[in-house]
Protein backbone atom coordinates (compact mmCIF):
# COMPACT_ATOMS: atom_id res chain seq x y z
CA UNK A 1 0.00 0.00 0.00
CA UNK A 2 1.42 3.36 -1.00
CA UNK A 3 -1.13 5.98 0.05
CA UNK A 4 -0.92 7.09 3.66
CA UNK A 5 -4.72 7.33 4.04
CA UNK A 6 -7.33 5.14 2.34
CA UNK A 7 -11.02 5.86 2.96
CA UNK A 8 -13.11 2.82 2.03
CA UNK A 9 -16.13 4.15 0.12
CA UNK A 10 -17.81 0.78 -0.44
CA UNK A 11 -21.63 1.20 -0.13
CA UNK A 12 -21.95 -1.57 2.48
CA UNK A 13 -19.23 0.02 4.61
CA UNK A 14 -20.88 3.44 4.44
CA UNK A 15 -24.37 2.04 5.13
CA UNK A 16 -23.23 0.08 8.19
CA UNK A 17 -21.25 3.04 9.48
CA UNK A 18 -24.35 5.25 9.33
CA UNK A 19 -26.29 2.72 11.42
CA UNK A 20 -23.44 2.66 13.95
CA UNK A 21 -23.38 6.45 14.21
CA UNK A 22 -27.06 6.65 15.20
CA UNK A 23 -27.32 7.24 18.94
CA UNK A 24 -30.30 4.88 19.36
CA UNK A 25 -28.50 1.85 17.90
CA UNK A 26 -28.45 -0.87 20.58
CA UNK A 27 -25.27 -2.35 22.04
CA UNK A 28 -26.02 -5.71 20.38
CA UNK A 29 -26.56 -4.09 16.99
CA UNK A 30 -23.49 -1.88 17.35
CA UNK A 31 -21.34 -4.92 18.16
CA UNK A 32 -22.72 -6.90 15.20
CA UNK A 33 -22.25 -3.99 12.79
CA UNK A 34 -18.69 -3.45 14.00
CA UNK A 35 -17.89 -7.11 13.34
CA UNK A 36 -19.40 -6.90 9.84
CA UNK A 37 -17.70 -3.63 8.92
CA UNK A 38 -14.34 -4.84 10.23
CA UNK A 39 -14.49 -7.80 7.86
CA UNK A 40 -15.08 -5.45 4.93
CA UNK A 41 -12.25 -3.11 6.00
CA UNK A 42 -9.94 -6.09 6.47
CA UNK A 43 -10.62 -7.10 2.87
CA UNK A 44 -9.29 -3.69 1.80
CA UNK A 45 -6.24 -3.54 4.08
CA UNK A 46 -5.07 -7.02 3.00
CA UNK A 47 -5.52 -6.33 -0.71
CA UNK A 48 -1.79 -6.20 -1.42
CA UNK A 49 -0.58 -9.11 0.69
CA UNK A 50 2.24 -10.97 -1.01
CA UNK A 51 1.52 -14.24 -2.80
CA UNK A 52 3.63 -17.17 -3.81
CA UNK A 53 2.44 -20.36 -5.52
CA UNK A 54 2.44 -24.08 -4.94
CA UNK A 55 1.43 -27.17 -6.83
CA UNK A 56 -1.92 -28.64 -5.78
CA UNK A 57 -4.19 -31.35 -7.11
CA UNK A 58 -7.77 -30.42 -7.96
CA UNK A 59 -10.34 -33.20 -8.58
CA UNK A 60 -9.44 -32.89 -12.28
CA UNK A 61 -5.71 -32.23 -12.52
CA UNK A 62 -2.60 -30.72 -10.97
CA UNK A 63 -2.16 -26.94 -11.11
CA UNK A 64 0.14 -24.23 -9.82
CA UNK A 65 -2.05 -22.10 -7.54
CA UNK A 66 -1.54 -18.85 -5.58
CA UNK A 67 -1.13 -18.94 -1.81
CA UNK A 68 -0.14 -16.37 0.82
CA UNK A 69 3.60 -16.01 1.29
CA UNK A 70 5.57 -15.83 4.52
CA UNK A 71 4.59 -16.09 8.16
CA UNK A 72 1.00 -15.66 9.34
CA UNK A 73 0.09 -12.00 9.73
CA UNK A 74 -0.29 -10.46 13.18
CA UNK A 75 -3.33 -8.53 14.35
CA UNK A 76 -2.64 -6.19 17.26
CA UNK A 77 -5.58 -4.75 19.15
CA UNK A 78 -5.27 -1.51 21.10
CA UNK A 79 -7.32 -2.35 24.20
CA UNK A 80 -10.11 -2.32 24.84
CA UNK A 81 -12.06 -0.98 21.87
CA UNK A 82 -9.76 -2.61 19.32
CA UNK A 83 -11.14 -6.00 20.34
CA UNK A 84 -14.40 -5.19 18.59
CA UNK A 85 -12.59 -5.17 15.25
CA UNK A 86 -10.82 -8.48 15.87
CA UNK A 87 -13.86 -10.74 15.47
CA UNK A 88 -14.64 -9.73 11.91
CA UNK A 89 -11.02 -9.81 10.80
CA UNK A 90 -10.47 -13.26 12.33
CA UNK A 91 -13.48 -14.56 10.39
CA UNK A 92 -11.61 -13.53 7.25
CA UNK A 93 -8.12 -14.59 8.45
CA UNK A 94 -8.65 -17.26 11.14
CA UNK A 95 -4.96 -18.28 11.23
CA UNK A 96 -3.73 -14.78 12.12
CA UNK A 97 -1.64 -14.35 15.26
CA UNK A 98 -3.13 -11.90 17.76
CA UNK A 99 -1.50 -9.43 20.11
CA UNK A 100 -2.76 -6.81 22.56
CA UNK A 101 -1.48 -3.42 23.65
CA UNK A 102 -3.17 -1.81 26.65
CA UNK A 103 -3.23 1.97 26.60
CA UNK A 104 -5.51 4.42 28.35
CA UNK A 105 -5.78 8.10 27.69
CA UNK A 106 -4.93 10.41 30.58
CA UNK A 107 -8.01 12.67 30.79
CA UNK A 108 -5.91 15.72 31.64
CA UNK A 109 -3.09 15.46 29.11
CA UNK A 110 -4.85 13.22 26.53
CA UNK A 111 -1.52 11.34 26.37
CA UNK A 112 -1.46 7.52 26.31
CA UNK A 113 -0.32 5.50 29.31
CA UNK A 114 0.71 1.87 28.66
CA UNK A 115 -0.45 -0.85 31.07
CA UNK A 116 -0.20 -4.07 29.00
CA UNK A 117 1.67 -5.50 26.00
CA UNK A 118 1.64 -9.07 24.68
CA UNK A 119 2.39 -9.54 20.97
CA UNK A 120 3.36 -12.45 18.68
CA UNK A 121 7.00 -13.40 18.13
CA UNK A 122 9.01 -12.67 14.96
CA UNK A 123 7.14 -9.45 14.14
CA UNK A 124 9.92 -8.50 11.71
CA UNK A 125 8.75 -11.31 9.40
CA UNK A 126 5.03 -10.59 9.59
CA UNK A 127 2.55 -8.10 8.19
CA UNK A 128 1.25 -6.37 11.35
CA UNK A 129 -2.23 -4.84 11.30
CA UNK A 130 -2.97 -2.57 14.27
CA UNK A 131 -6.70 -2.15 15.02
CA UNK A 132 -8.52 0.55 16.98
CA UNK A 133 -11.98 1.90 16.04
CA UNK A 134 -11.03 5.57 16.49
CA UNK A 135 -8.02 7.52 15.24
CA UNK A 136 -8.66 10.69 17.27
CA UNK A 137 -5.62 12.58 18.59
CA UNK A 138 -3.40 9.81 17.22
CA UNK A 139 -1.39 9.67 20.44
CA UNK A 140 -2.39 6.09 21.37
CA UNK A 141 -1.89 4.83 17.83
CA UNK A 142 1.55 6.43 17.57
CA UNK A 143 2.55 5.00 20.97
CA UNK A 144 1.38 1.51 19.98
CA UNK A 145 3.30 1.61 16.71
CA UNK A 146 6.41 2.96 18.48
CA UNK A 147 6.21 -0.12 20.71
CA UNK A 148 5.76 -2.53 17.78
CA UNK A 149 8.72 -1.05 15.92
CA UNK A 150 10.84 -1.45 19.05
CA UNK A 151 9.87 -5.13 18.97
CA UNK A 152 11.02 -5.46 15.37
CA UNK A 153 7.90 -4.87 13.26
CA UNK A 154 8.71 -3.39 9.85
CA UNK A 155 5.55 -3.88 7.76
CA UNK A 156 2.73 -2.22 9.70
CA UNK A 157 -0.74 -1.04 8.68
CA UNK A 158 -3.36 0.71 10.81
CA UNK A 159 -7.08 -0.08 10.58
CA UNK A 160 -9.77 2.12 12.14
CA UNK A 161 -13.46 2.83 11.78
CA UNK A 162 -13.26 6.63 12.02
CA UNK A 163 -10.38 9.08 11.70
CA UNK A 164 -10.03 12.77 12.56
CA UNK A 165 -7.76 15.02 10.47
CA UNK A 166 -5.66 15.71 13.59
CA UNK A 167 -5.03 12.00 14.13
CA UNK A 168 -4.17 11.36 10.49
CA UNK A 169 -1.68 14.25 10.54
CA UNK A 170 -0.10 13.00 13.78
CA UNK A 171 0.29 9.49 12.38
CA UNK A 172 1.75 10.77 9.12
CA UNK A 173 4.27 12.88 11.02
CA UNK A 174 5.33 10.09 13.40
CA UNK A 175 4.98 7.05 11.10
CA UNK A 176 4.84 8.06 7.43
CA UNK A 177 5.58 4.43 6.48
CA UNK A 178 2.34 3.13 8.08
CA UNK A 179 -0.73 3.24 5.80
CA UNK A 180 -4.06 4.05 7.46
CA UNK A 181 -7.32 2.44 6.26
CA UNK A 182 -10.61 3.84 7.58
CA UNK A 183 -14.32 3.97 6.77
CA UNK A 184 -14.55 7.77 7.17
CA UNK A 185 -12.49 10.90 7.69
CA UNK A 186 -14.62 13.06 9.99
CA UNK A 187 -14.53 16.84 10.51
CA UNK A 188 -12.47 17.46 13.64
CA UNK A 189 -11.85 16.76 17.32
CA UNK A 190 -13.85 18.54 20.00
CA UNK A 191 -12.36 20.02 23.20
CA UNK A 192 -12.50 16.61 24.91
CA UNK A 193 -10.59 14.83 22.14
CA UNK A 194 -13.68 13.11 20.69
CA UNK A 195 -14.20 12.79 16.93
CA UNK A 196 -17.02 15.02 15.57
CA UNK A 197 -19.59 14.10 14.26
CA UNK A 198 -18.24 10.67 15.23
CA UNK A 199 -20.27 8.02 17.03
CA UNK A 200 -19.43 8.64 20.68
CA UNK A 201 -17.13 6.37 22.69
CA UNK A 202 -16.74 3.17 20.64
CA UNK A 203 -15.71 1.08 23.67
CA UNK A 204 -18.70 2.19 25.74
CA UNK A 205 -21.12 1.59 22.88
CA UNK A 206 -19.61 -1.81 22.11
CA UNK A 207 -19.56 -3.12 25.68
CA UNK A 208 -22.56 -1.26 27.09
CA UNK A 209 -20.58 0.71 29.65
CA UNK A 210 -20.42 4.40 30.56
Amino acid sequence: MTEHLTVVKHPLVQHKLTLMREKDTSTASFRRLLREISLLLAYEITREMELTSKWIETPLQEMKAPILEGKKLALVSILRAGNGLLDGILELIPAARVGFIGLYRDPETLKPVQYYCKVPAELEDRLVIVVDPMLATGNSSVAAIDLLKEKGAKNIRFLCLLAAPEGVARMKEAHPDVPVVTAALDERLNDHGYIVPGLGDAGDRMFGTK
